[in-house]
């Protein structure tokens, strides 16, 4: 339940210019409780996507084992090229099932911040959207107990 000011019984409605301005973002977390974000202010491409996988390769000692849905753009030429070329030997990819939220750790992260770090968030326009998100996330990356639930909601801890 999220609390409102308007009065009882009336729902509350925000009004808003339509426009093809969105934000994209792609995150990951660690069963240790790392959070991994990028946000952009267009839409994610494969090479956005080899860019994060290079950021997590930098980050990321090791083995990696990369949970991803069958978005087009997790099955593009290019990602299948990377792995091909050498990323394979430290990247393991699993394909979620067609709908299966409940066992995406990252789902568990999304829903935190949208339902509590962001709850009853009204911006004026895209730029504050993304600063909030920043801090959104910026806060939530202290909170590693919460990073760590998120891998343990869908039983992947031990994976």
């Amino acid at each position: 339940m999220v609390r409102t000011f308007a009065p009882q019984g009336q729902t509350p409605v925000l009004r808003e210019r339509l426009t093809n301005d969105h934000l994209s973002a792609i995150s990951g977390v660690t069963p240790e409780g790392k959070l991994y974000m990028q946000v952009q202010s267009s839409p994610f491409r494969s090479a956005d996507v080899l860019r994060f996988l290079r950021h997590l390769r930098r980050h990321l000692r090791g083995q990696a084992l990369l949970l991803w849905d069958g978005a087009p753009i997790h099955r593009s030429h290019m990602v299948k090229e990377y792995l091909a070329h050498g990323a394979a030997s430290w990247l393991r990819l699993e394909r979620l099932p067609a709908y299966a939220p409940e066992l995406n750790p990252d789902e568990g992260v999304w829903g935190y911040l949208k339902r509590v770090e962001l709850k009853n968030l009204s911006c004026r326009n895209l730029p504050q959207l993304a600063v909030e998100l920043r801090k959104a996330k910026e806060r939530l990356r202290h909170k590693t107990d919460i990073l760590r639930a998120c891998c343990r909601r869908p039983g992947l801890a031990h994976v």
